[in-house]
């Protein structure tokens, strides 16, 4: 299988994929074994709703009813973009006599729209609002496994743990919050075997991806920052903004502010000597005079001695990204990566502090395996030599012009003269 999270590869019979599924899981509900060619994600769910207690012929209970549930759609995130959703897959399932249904983060369903006929038939399965598809609940499903993994899935006939859900076919991908990256929901396509193919489960992501974009949107202003204001990303000077007023710092102020707005404790002369020079012998009145002309420049009262500290946070492009990838809001945190941290510096501090961001983004990229994502890191500056995310795009968008950028850098980086310039350094 060339991507694990795609239940049928182009070419394959539905039919004996069902037929080899069945006895797959007969023989996981016999013996607790899973055979091939179950996939690992798959192979995984079943796992885990067997620890959970859920039972090939259980069924999902309504936890909503009523009043109860239309307070609760109401008042839930997702009620903000289902028009948006709505626009996106409402034609696409009426079409197709499918069902678009959401979930919110514990796996209830909270709209379930599309085709009457299909509607009535996925009603005999309680696949209708307010009921419960959480994984842990009525086992492997696309909306329940997609929140429990964090990931698009598509799932496949018998890949459904419970036997009543077996004639179906669904795909999902969950929704986050954009500027938390707290998981609020998944969007789901549910319908017949004609489902199980690639385009399924990239239609749900990018309706995922859009309900994502309105929400953040949609969101209201953030309080504007009274407090001093650092860009340091993709450029080799930083900008303040300081009392309304921008100002271009040097390159070693601006290697100096970062570092302080990273320490509100404060440094000591000898950590700030140690952090922003690479010659040991570089006297501390050189360090002392730098930080005069920057006291200077900044006014009275920000920069403190004994240790050296900012007397007032400064927000920063840095932290931004930071606290987007700690939430897991991946996207957020690509948007906001302008390109490396002051690319030019040499500083030892600021260089480990650049790979690290650099890094952890590119990581959290490829995990999460976004097409489009990988793409803008790829054709960036930054990433135009980066293998790992060349690699990545090319498994799940293998274009000519990608496989032909991956076979030009894996030549070059095989020459014994050649190397690479890695994202972020």
């Amino acid at each position: 299988m060339t991507d694990p999270w795609v239940a049928l590869e182009p070419g394959a019979d539905p039919a004996e994929r069902v037929r080899v599924l069945r006895r797959a899981h007969e023989t996981f509900a016999v013996a607790g074994t899973v055979p091939q060619p179950v996939r690992s994600v798959v192979a995984d769910s079943w796992r885990r709703s067997a620890r959970a207690g859920v039972g090939p012929e259980g069924t999902a209970n309504v936890e909503l009813t009523d009043g109860d549930l239309g307070v609760y759609r109401a008042e839930h995130p997702l009620a903000r973009v289902m028009p948006l959703i709505r626009e996106l897959m409402g034609t696409f399932a009426a079409d197709g006599e499918h069902l678009l249904a959401v979930c919110d983060a514990q796996g209830r369903l909270l709209w379930v729209e599309g085709d009457p006929a299909t509607r009535r038939k996925a009603g005999r399965m309680n696949f209708v609002p307010g009921a419960r598809w959480a994984e842990n609940a009525v086992g492997t499903n696309a909306p329940g496994t997609a929140v429990a993994v964090n990931r698009p899935v598509q799932v496949f006939a018998a890949e459904h743990f419970i036997r009543r859900v077996q004639p179906w076919t669904c795909a999902a991908a969950p929704v986050h919050d954009p500027r938390t990256g707290r998981v609020l929901g998944a969007v789901d396509i549910t319908g017949g075997n004609g489902l199980a193919h690639p385009h399924s489960l990239g239609f749900v992501q990018a309706v995922a991806r859009a309900a994502e974009s309105q929400l953040a949107l949609l969101a209201p202003e953030q309080t504007p920052v009274d407090g001093p204001e650092l860009t340091a990303l993709g450029r080799d000077e930083a900008q303040l903004c300081l009392h309304g007023r921008k100002m271009r710092l040097s390159r070693r102020h601006s290697e100096i502010l970062v570092l302080l707005a990273r320490h509100p404790e404060g440094l000591t002369g000898d950590e700030l000597l140690c952090a922003l020079y690479e010659d040991e012998s570089v006297p501390p009145v050189t360090l002392r005079a730098e930080l005069a002309r920057l006291r200077r420049l900044l006014g009275p009262g920000l920069l403190a001695s004994r240790p050296y500290r900012l007397t007032s946070p400064v927000e920063s492009d840095v932290a931004i990204v930071e606290r987007r990838l700690e939430g897991g809001a991946v996207t957020g945190a690509a948007t906001a990566y302008t390109g490396p941290l002051l690319p030019g510096s040499q500083a030892p501090a600021v260089v480990r502090l650049r790979t690290r961001l650099a890094d952890g983004l590119r990581t959290a990229l490829i995990a999460r395996r976004d097409p489009d994502l990988l793409a803008d890191w790829a054709h960036a500056p930054w990433g135009e030599d980066d293998l790992d995310v060349w690699r990545a795009l090319a498994a799940i968008r293998p274009t000519a012009p990608v496989r032909s950028r991956l076979v030009a850098l894996e030549s070059e980086l095989a020459a014994p003269s050649g190397w690479s310039r890695q994202a972020g350094r």
